[in-house]
């Protein structure tokens, strides 16, 4: 996987240390975590909180980062607050501000990412990019939290242009966010299908499951 993403910053012209492997860990077991840990694999993802906060105790003493990358409830996110370093999926102010009131002070600000959704598809989460100014200057006002950057699940597409282009957009609406004065400087794209494209793209964090854990059984 790791041959893969610097084959891709090879040829954008990227140092391939500038792009993060999120390992995508939901649905396996803790035992699946520690290995890949052992391997040398720090940066994980969950999806489901419950889930996540069994492996979070499991493996409490191991230097490892925590990553939320499914839909946020209203009724889980103190144990998001407490528990994680990142949050990918933010796409609702109020859901903003009770992180932002049940992050504890001593873990120091919450890590998070704009989900946007960039087509109109039934079900799934993210602010559309027309809202997407204002939520951002909401969420960067909120001490607690720090507003990294944007994260999207385009649908699959079948050829390498078709994956490239909501991938720029994502990257463009970054670039448009940073010239009305933010700071945002992490870009959350591409899964074991489409990693290439997002690279190419600008990604920062990847977000890999199968292609690191095998398929789920």
């Amino acid at each position: 996987m790791r041959t893969r993403i610097e084959a891709a910053a090879r040829r954008a012209g990227r140092d391939p240390g500038t792009v993060r492997l999120v390992a995508v860990s939901k649905q396996q077991p803790a035992t699946a975590v520690a290995a890949a840990a052992d391997a040398g694999q720090q940066d994980f993802g969950e999806n489901y909180v419950l889930e996540a906060v069994e492996k979070i105790e499991a493996l409490r003493g191991r230097p490892l980062t925590w990553h939320f990358i499914g839909q946020l409830q209203g009724n889980k996110t103190r144990e998001v607050a407490e528990r994680f370093q990142w949050v990918h999926t933010l796409d609702r102010a109020r859901i903003a501000t009770r992180l932002d009131a049940q992050r504890p002070h001593y873990a120091g600000p919450l890590d998070v990412l704009l989900q946007v959704r960039l087509e109109d598809e039934p079900g799934k989460g993210g602010v559309s990019p027309g809202a997407l100014p204002q939520l951002a200057d909401a969420v960067g006002r909120l001490p607690r939290l720090r507003l990294r950057g944007l994260m999207c699940i385009p649908p699959p597409a079948a050829d390498e242009a078709a994956r490239r282009a909501p991938f720029r957009r994502l990257r463009e609406l970054l670039e448009d966010l940073n010239a009305r004065g933010h700071a945002l400087d992490t870009l959350s794209m591409g899964m074991s299908d489409d990693l290439e494209a997002a690279v190419l793209e600008g990604a920062t964090m990847v977000r890999i499951g199968t292609a690191v854990f095998g398929p789920r059984t």
